[in-house]
C-alpha cells in the first residue's frame, strides 16, 4: 500500500458531491450503492493515480478523455464466472425447469450479465434439458465496455479448469470441451449458443421495466446497493415477472426486508430461488 492510499481521506459529502456530478453530466447514477464499496473502489483509483484528492479526480473525469470510462468500470460489477455457484444451475434443473418446460415459449432475463459467463452457463442447461430453442435470453448490463466482451463469448484458457468443475458439480451431462474450441490462450464458446441470446444496455438504477419473462436471474449485484435501491430493482423484478414466474438472486442476496417479499413463495431459501405467487396473500 503507498503512502499516498495512506494520507487519502474522502468525507461522505466529498463522495456525495462526486456521484452526483456523475449522475447530472453523465447519466450514470451511482448515489444509492453501497457508500463503503463506492469509497473503496474510488479510493483504489485514487490511488492507482497517485492523486491527492477526489477533487483531482473529479477534474480529470470532468475535462480529460478517458477517465470516465475508468470509473464506469471500476464501479461495475464483473464479478463472475461459469456456472457460479453451481448447487444454484443443479436446483434450477430441478426445480425451474420443470416447470418451464410447461411452457411454449420461455422468455429470460439475465441483469446485470457483466461480461457473459452466467449467460452462457444458462444457455447451455437449457440445450442440455431440451428447452434452448423455445428460449429467449435477454442479458443486460449497463456498461457497454462489459457487453461487448459478453458478446464475442471468448474468455481466458486459465480459467476453464474451474469453469469445468463448477460445469460438472452443476449437473451439466456432457463434457465441458464439447461447448469450446482453445484458441492459443483463449476458449470460444460455440457460436450456437448465442442464437437466442439479446445483449442490450439497460440500467437497473434509472431505466424502467424491460421485458415480461418467465424467469429473472440477476447474481451478486444487489449487494452493492443500499436498502433504498434494493427495493426499487426487486419491485422492477416483481413487475417484470409473470404470475408464476421464477427470480434467482446470488448467495449472499434474499427478499426477506424487502417491500415484496409476501409475494414470493421460496424455492430454495439456500440457492436464493424464489417463485411469484400466482394469487394475492389475503
Amino acid at each position: 500500500m503507498s503512502l499516498i492510499e495512506h494520507k487519502i481521506n474522502i468525507q461522505n459529502n466529498e463522495l456525495e458531491f462526486f456521484l452526483e456530478i456523475i449522475f447530472r453530466v453523465f447519466g450514470y447514477d451511482f448515489r444509492n450503492y453501497n457508500k463503503a464499496h463506492v469509497k473503496r473502489r474510488i479510493l483504489h483509483r485514487i490511488n492507482n493515480l497517485e492523486l491527492q484528492s477526489i477533487s483531482q479526480l473529479q477534474h480529470k473525469v470532468l475535462y480529460e478523455e478517458g477517465y470516465f470510462d475508468m470509473i464506469l468500470r471500476d464501479l461495475s460489477i464483473n464479478v463472475t464466472e461459469m456456472f457460479r455457484d453451481p448447487g444454484f444451475y443443479k436446483s434450477m434443473r430441478e426445480e425451474v425447469i420443470p416447470i418451464l418446460r410447461t411452457y411454449p415459449y420461455i422468455k429470460i432475463w439475465h441483469a446485470g450479465c457483466a461480461t457473459g459467463e452466467e449467460v452462457y452457463s444458462f444457455a447451455i442447461l437449457l440445450q442440455e434439458e431440451g428447452l434452448y430453442e423455445r428460449a429467449q435470453i435477454y442479458a443486460t448490463d449497463f456498461n457497454p465496455v462489459v457487453l461487448e466482451v459478453a458478446k464475442k463469448a471468448i474468455y481466458p484458457v486459465q480459467k476453464i479448469k474451474d469453469y469445468t468443475l463448477n460445469y460438472q458439480e452443476s449437473g451439466g451431462k456432457n463434457l465441458f470441451s464439447e461447448y469450446y474450441v482453445a484458441r492459443y490462450d483463449s476458449v470460444i464458446f460455440d457460436q450456437s449458443l448465442k442464437k437466442n441470446i439479446v445483449f442490450a444496455e439497460h440500467n437497473l438504477v434509472t431505466d424502467s421495466v424491460f421485458a415480461e419473462v418467465n424467469l429473472i436471474i440477476c447474481r451478486n449485484v444487489l449487494i452493492y446497493f443500499n436498502k433504498e435501491l434494493q427495493n426499487k430493482v426487486i419491485s422492477l423484478f416483481t413487475e417484470s415477472l409473470i404470475k408464476g414466474g421464477f427470480l434467482g438472486l446470488g448467495s449472499k442476496e434474499n427478499l426477506m426486508f424487502t417491500d415484496v417479499f409476501n409475494q414470493y413463495q421460496v424455492i430454495d431459501s439456500k440457492e436464493k430461488i424464489y417463485k411469484k405467487i400466482v394469487t394475492s396473500l389475503k
